[in-house]
């Protein structure tokens, strides 16, 4: 994957819980489990634009573009 989330990185830098952002941003635990992981495949603008609200940060700050390299290619 290209395109990795940093979701994690940004609520340990904002000391918040899954289960706080999940109500901050009226998403189901699981859905931002998904996100949190890397496992989703595609990411709302309304879903991207809660997020950056609640945890007060830019979109590149959870998302990062990493290219791939043969070492780090997985195929799923």
């Amino acid at each position: 994957m290209a395109i990795v989330v940093n979701l994690d990185v940004m609520m340990a830098k904002r000391k918040m819980s899954l289960n706080e952002l999940s109500e901050k941003v009226d998403l189901t635990l699981s859905n931002l489990s998904i996100l949190k992981t890397g496992k989703a495949k595609a990411i709302r603008f309304s879903t991207l634009t809660a997020l950056c609200k609640a945890l007060d940060c830019q979109p590149g700050d959870l998302l990062e573009y990493v290219p791939e390299t043969k070492e780090n290619h997985i195929d799923t």
